[in-house]
């Protein structure tokens, strides 16, 4: 998690009240479940598992687009997370590639990257609009790889603020990281394999300094 808009609330309420505008009511429990997933394939799932029998492709992009316009807005004044642009320099100063990946499309993406300025710490971002499947699927992580040339998973280090995010470094065979600074609790992260749970992407320059514990 390297960015806020605001009181983390910003993304459910805006594809929960979507889903109800359209007359399909989707749980914050439920919708906690797909935290860092593909935005799309949450929409698709619930249309398919809660939606009419007929004209489910036009009601997927009606439900798609109003959550859009409405995240969309609540992003225009996105804030880093305190300290996440340091720790951005001081990774590239370490010499390490940097890729993002997230659940977010591509317009999205380009609109918080593009309100912070951030673009050159990155060779590669990487999004949902990318792959055919989301996380907790390797596909993003892999993506990444092949943009930033790296081939060998064990030289590549995912961090994440969902449990998605590490099932998916998991499944790459990819060591993972995860941060308490975003949408999911310590005890929802440490269920998952990872080498570290840190406070917030901030001391992630700190942990690979000291060295990297073993998986």
């Amino acid at each position: 998690m390297l960015f806020r808009s605001g009181d983390h609330g910003e993304v459910p309420d805006a594809m929960l009240g979507a889903f109800q505008r359209k007359g399909i009511i989707v749980t914050p429990q439920e919708f906690s479940g797909w935290r860092g997933a593909s935005k799309r394939g949450m929409v698709k799932h619930f249309v398919e598992d809660r939606g009419p029998a007929t004209g489910r492709a036009a009601l997927e992009d009606a439900i798609y687009s109003d959550f859009v316009t409405t995240v969309s807005k609540s992003y225009q004044n996105v804030q880093p997370i305190p300290g996440a642009e340091k720790a951005l320099q001081e990774l590239a100063a370490m010499k390490l590639l940097l890729c993002t990946t997230t659940g977010f499309d591509r317009a999205l993406t380009t609109q918080v990257f593009s309100h912070l300025g951030w673009q050159h710490y990155f060779v590669a971002s990487i999004t949902s609009d990318d792959v055919a499947d989301g996380r907790p699927a390797p596909y993003m992580l892999f993506h990444a790889m092949e943009a930033a040339h790296v081939n060998d998973p064990a030289q590549v280090l995912a961090v994440g603020d969902t449990p998605l995010d590490l099932q998916a470094a998991a499944n790459a065979g990819i060591t993972g990281v995860g941060v308490t600074s975003g949408a999911a609790p310590e005890s929802r992260l440490r269920q998952e394999k990872s080498i570290a749970i840190l406070p917030s992407v901030a001391e992630l320059p700190a942990l690979i300094r000291k060295g990297l514990p073993r998986r």
